[in-house]
């Protein structure tokens, strides 16, 4: 399945997205700060897509998303944070731990 991440946002919450056939199966929230950080609060695939490599996908490109763009991730969500542990080449967009 092609990987095709969209974007919108809107106010400050945005998402990543894919769709197939129109419609979304998965996504990942976000919310952006004043303080240049980005919160990822929400990652969600749809049944049938999971396994295919979606959601890991989309954190991915927010990683690349917050390089391109000087913004820091906050990786609230649980599977968001599981993907920072698991990869260590994410952490320089980490916010740091307090």
């Amino acid at each position: 399945m092609d990987k095709n991440i969209q974007q919108k946002e809107q106010d400050g919450n945005g998402m990543f997205y894919i769709e197939k056939d129109g419609d979304i199966v998965a996504e990942l929230t976000y919310k952006k700060m004043d303080n240049g950080v980005i919160t990822l609060d929400h990652t969600e695939t749809e049944p049938e897509m999971e396994g295919k490599g979606l959601a890991s996908a989309l954190v991915k490109h927010s990683v690349e998303y917050a390089r391109k763009n000087n913004f820091k991730i906050d990786p609230l969500c649980a599977y968001a944070a599981r993907q920072f542990e698991r990869h260590e080449d994410y952490r320089d967009v980490q916010v740091e731990a307090e």
